[in-house]
C-alpha cells in the first residue's frame, strides 16, 4: 500500500493519544479513563495499519469497521474525561475533531470499497 492519508493521521492520532494519557496519568486522572481511552484510541490506527495486509476485500472493510468503532469509542473517553474535568476544553475539541476527521475518512473508504463488492 502506497502512503496513506488515513493511516497517517491515524498513526498521529495514536501518537497524541498516548501524549494524551501520559500527562493525564500525572494529573491523576481515573486509571480506568485513562486505560480504556489508550487502547480504543491506538487501536484506531493499529487496524488501519492491519488492513494493508488484509486477505481481501471483505477483511479490509472489516478492519476499516473495527477501526471505525475505536474511533467512535474514543470519541466517548474523550467527552466523558473532559465532562469530569481531566482536560481542557481546547484540547477535547482538538481531539474530537481529529476523531471526526479520520471517521469521515474511513466511513467514505468503507462506503466506496462496500460498493465495489
Amino acid at each position: 500500500m502506497k502512503d496513506s492519508i488515513l493511516r497517517d493521521k491515524s498513526k498521529a492520532f495514536a501518537k497524541e493519544i498516548v501524549f494524551l494519557c501520559r500527562r493525564m496519568k500525572e494529573a491523576r486522572v481515573e486509571g480506568t479513563l485513562i486505560s480504556q481511552l489508550l487502547r480504543s484510541g491506538t487501536s484506531v490506527g493499529a487496524n488501519v495499519h492491519e488492513a494493508q495486509y488484509a486477505q481481501g476485500t471483505k477483511d479490509f472493510i472489516s478492519k476499516f469497521e473495527i477501526a471505525l468503532k475505536e474511533c467512535n469509542e474514543s470519541e466517548y473517553w474523550l467527552e466523558l474525561i473532559f465532562e469530569t474535568g481531566g482536560m481542557a476544553e481546547a484540547e477535547y475539541r482538538k481531539f474530537r475533531s481529529d476523531c471526526i476527521s479520520i471517521r469521515r475518512m474511513l466511513v467514505s473508504s468503507i462506503t466506496t470499497l462496500k460498493e465495489k463488492l
